[in-house]
């Protein structure tokens, strides 16, 4: 079986939320969602449904392309995973997409985070937590804290996880855009040079 990636984008948006878990956490790109292609065309976390309201959150499919994320300061990190691993990410993951509206924001789980206290809340979580609860689905992925505690420094921290970016979020998408282009451009030509060889064939066999 093939190797399959999994991807996770960690932001920094500068919201007045993430300064202050920057500030209580000492780290930054405080923000992960999950993605399941490097194009980040499906990208998927607990965050803000609009990007102008913060009290508006719970399970969302991010837009990279908004304002909000569009500056932001951004790591995107590919991890390995076999074909069966893959399957029960994306089982987990389709659970949340199939129920959306049933999922919260945690807000008082990021207090617990800071007190130390458990709180459970059924269909509340936030970004780090959602991210957590998918991987402790797999056998081999072993956090060193419940998912309720763990912040997205502790899931990059995840042995296996490769940087394959790091910078302005707009920016890669820009590089992500020349490269479909090109890679277009070549098929493209691929194709042209594909069919005037067959012309060529084909002329060469009437003129016989």
């Amino acid at each position: 079986m093939g190797e399959k990636m999994i991807y996770f984008l960690f932001t920094d948006t500068g919201t007045w939320l993430n300064r202050l878990i920057n500030y209580y956490t000492k780290t930054t790109l405080n923000h992960v969602s999950i993605a399941v292609d490097p194009g980040l065309k499906e990208v998927y976390s607990f965050g803000r449904k609009q990007p102008d309201n913060p009290f508006r959150a719970g399970f969302v499919r991010e837009d990279v392309g908004n304002h909000l994320l569009k500056q932001a300061d951004c790591a995107l990190y590919a991890y390995p995973m076999t074909e069966s691993e893959y399957e029960r990410i994306m089982e987990e993951l389709s659970i949340f997409i199939t129920n959306e509206d049933s999922y919260k924001y945690n807000f008082l789980g990021l207090f617990g985070v800071v007190l130390r206290v458990e709180w459970k809340r059924p269909h509340a979580f936030f970004c780090s937590q959602f991210v957590a609860t998918l991987l402790n689905g797999l056998e081999r992925v072993c956090l060193e804290k419940p998912a309720c505690f763990t912040t997205p420094a502790d899931i990059r921290k995840l042995q296996g996880m490769k940087l394959i970016y790091h910078g302005k979020l707009d920016d890669y998408q820009t590089q992500v855009e020349k490269t479909c282009h090109k890679l277009v451009a070549e098929q493209t030509t691929v194709k042209q040079s594909l069919f005037f060889s067959l012309s060529e064939k084909v002329k060469g066999f009437v003129c016989r």
